[in-house]
């Protein structure tokens, strides 16, 4: 039996290792430019666990912006859409998320295919 602010074994089991926000952002930087598509830290959140904003503009005015959901369901963290629309639309969503969690990281991409790459392996989930 586990006692109050030990170390449980099954707790342990069941919380998968968390990469650090930094570290994160950092390995999908390296990923973007090795498919040379073109992205900037816009804002540095918390190094830790600051939640992370991907925001794609395909360079004709419109953007989209991305935010890492978990899903009840299944138990998977996916990226789903905060906003859509105009850049400046977008912009304006992306300022008033930081200004609700000033640890947010924003990450900008540019791509005019659209491309994010946040549906491959070790950046999906």
């Amino acid at each position: 039996m586990a006692r109050w602010g030990s170390t449980s074994t099954r707790a342990t089991e069941q919380m998968p290792p968390r990469l650090t926000a930094e570290f994160w952002v950092r390995a999908y930087l390296a990923r973007l430019r090795l498919a040379d598509i073109p992205a900037f830290v816009v804002a540095r959140g918390d190094p830790t666990a600051g939640a992370v904003l991907v925001k794609l503009s395909t360079l004709d005015a419109r953007a989209r912006l991305f935010q890492r959901s978990f899903d009840l369901a299944t138990g998977r963290r996916n990226w789903v859409v905060l906003s859509e629309g105009a850049e400046p639309e977008v912009d304006a969503a992306i300022t008033r998320q930081r200004r609700h969690d000033p640890d947010l990281w924003v990450i900008e991409v540019e791509d005019r295919a659209g491309r994010t790459l946040l549906d491959e392996d070790g950046l999906a989930t």
